[in-house]
């Protein structure tokens, strides 16, 4: 990210298609073509790893550390290769548009997936199937096993499974391998033909001069996969029920902390283990993407740990890290680490000591620098450092539409007085520009602000469990603001050669 360059904040799951969801399929090729069009060198993406619906699909509340998301999976694609019918796959409920409906969602690809895998077995295990089982066994058995057992026990939390069950050694477990052997291939299936579809998704746009951004959650979710087969290196009991939970302390996204319902590492097995876990997980993020978001980075750092059964961040405690011995464990293996830290929140000098060391970016949100809540100077595009990411928002922010419409006439002036002018309309393409200019190498701008949606295009709103992570663009022609985002983009020095 050395080089003068921008992209767009836009998940998977918010891109068009006719199945309820944005998937792998045209709709994501098509907006490839939009970056392209509009100038961008980078497409920002959400966690893609499977999400837990006791908690609402939200994508950082993962149940694995490698393993995919497969309502991503297009079927367009499956009936392209002769996986499903065409009648399967146009014979739909209907879907809404503007929101992502998980529940119908799911229930439609289920079945969809479950006639794709008997004509996949009908039709022998080709090579490229094989090798992809060969080439990611170190999570792939596990995670296809543990799903399995999971649906069986109609997805009962991990630490209300049977004592026989919850121990991933146990005889009883070996038995159930068995026993569900056509549902652990179906997974196992479904997480090839997920790497598949994304890795052919990520060519095209690696071709047309796009990198990717990733992204990934700090913490795993307690029902993880993760943590049945290596419960050492998390701070569970012996029924695999975290006694400890991540968090955040109150800040300006949240007046009473966060709890993320995620269980906390233990360092002293990590450690213990050659971090090992860290080594194999960054091995498969650097594979799917070309830069990845560390989400909550301070947790490699410190991280706010909270005694389970509380009912908010507030009463809890900072923990340390070995932090220098992970980082130079990592480097040893990844030696360029193309990481952005998400230095949003509580941070203090430890963080920005560990970040300047390792030259890693951080992000610059240009909405902090406005909104009276969060105001920070240091946000605002003059004094952004070279070596970090400028941002309208991010996908826990209000959009700037959304937030200049509800703000307070304080607010605004101090909008106005930085601009040097007053704005009627099209706040959204002032903080773009503003980004733009911004001195960091990077800018990276939500998708909601190119099309200047308002606060009900949100993303995600902290401390707020139902109605998140739903949003999708609307159909439209993207044709007049790629025009418009590809000429301020190269106004700015910021345009692909």
């Amino acid at each position: 990210m050395k080089k003068r360059g921008s992209g767009i904040l836009c998940h998977i799951t918010s891109l068009p298609s006719p199945f309820g969801i944005g998937d792998f399929g045209a709709g994501a090729y098509e907006f490839a073509d939009f970056l392209y069009e509009a100038k961008q060198s980078y497409w920002q993406i959400l966690p893609l790893n499977p999400t837990n619906k006791r908690y609402f699909d939200s994508p950082f509340s993962s149940l694995s550390s490698c393993a995919g998301n497969t309502a991503l999976i297009s079927p367009q694609l499956l009936a392209a290769e002769g996986l499903l019918t065409q009648m399967e796959v146009e014979d739909r409920p209907h879907f809404t548009e503007r929101r992502v409906d998980y529940p119908a969602v799911s229930r439609f690809k289920r079945q969809l997936f479950q006639r794709a895998h008997i004509r996949f077995q009908k039709g022998g295990v080709p090579e490229d199937y094989a090798r992809f089982c060969r080439g990611n066994s170190m999570w792939l058995e596990d995670h296809a096993l543990f799903t399995a057992i999971s649906d069986h026990l109609g997805n009962l939390p991990l630490a209300e499974w049977p004592q026989e069950l919850s121990n991933r050694s146990s005889e009883k477990v070996q038995l159930l391998r068995e026993e569900l052997w056509d549902e652990v291939e179906r997974e196992k299936f479904l997480q090839y033909l997920f790497f598949k579809q994304w890795h052919l998704l990520k060519n095209y746009c690696n071709g047309k001069g796009i990198r990717i951004i990733g992204d990934f959650p700090m913490f795993m979710n307690y029902d993880a996969v993760d943590i049945w087969a290596h419960p050492e290196l998390f701070k569970v009991d012996e029924r695999k029920k975290p006694y400890l939970l991540a968090g955040s302390p109150a800040d300006a996204f949240s007046a009473e902390g966060q709890l993320f319902n995620c269980a906390v590492y233990d360092w002293d097995g990590l450690r213990r283990n050659g971090f090992n876990w860290w080594i194999r997980r960054f091995h498969y993020l650097f594979r799917q993407y070309d830069f990845v978001r560390i989400d909550h980075f301070r947790g490699l750092i410190s991280y706010w740990e909270v005694p389970a059964g509380e009912q908010n961040g507030l009463r809890g405690n900072w923990q340390k890290v070995p932090t220098q011995e992970f980082f130079n464990t990592m480097l040893q293996h990844y030696p360029l680490f193309p990481v952005i830290a998400e230095d949003l929140g509580t941070i203090g000098a430890d963080v920005r000591e560990t970040m300047a060391r390792y030259a890693i970016p951080g992000m610059k949100v240009i909405l902090f620098g406005f909104q009276k809540e969060a105001r920070e100077r240091s946000y605002l595009p003059h004094l952004h450092p070279l070596n970090s990411v400028a941002y309208t928002g991010t996908h826990d922010t209000d959009t700037v539409t959304g937030w200049y419409q509800g703000a307070g006439d304080e607010e605004r002036q101090e909008l106005y007085r930085y601009l040097g002018r007053r704005v009627e309309n099209g706040a959204n393409w002032e903080l773009i520009r503003l980004a733009l200019i911004s001195v960091a190498h990077t800018a990276v701008i939500q998708m909601q602000d190119v099309l200047g949606a308002g606060e009900e295009s949100r993303m995600n709103r902290p401390g707020k469990a139902e109605g998140n992570w739903e949003w999708r663009i609307p159909t439209a022609d993207l044709g007049e603001v790629a025009s418009r985002l590809s000429e301020m983009t190269a106004c700015y020095g910021r345009a692909q050669d």
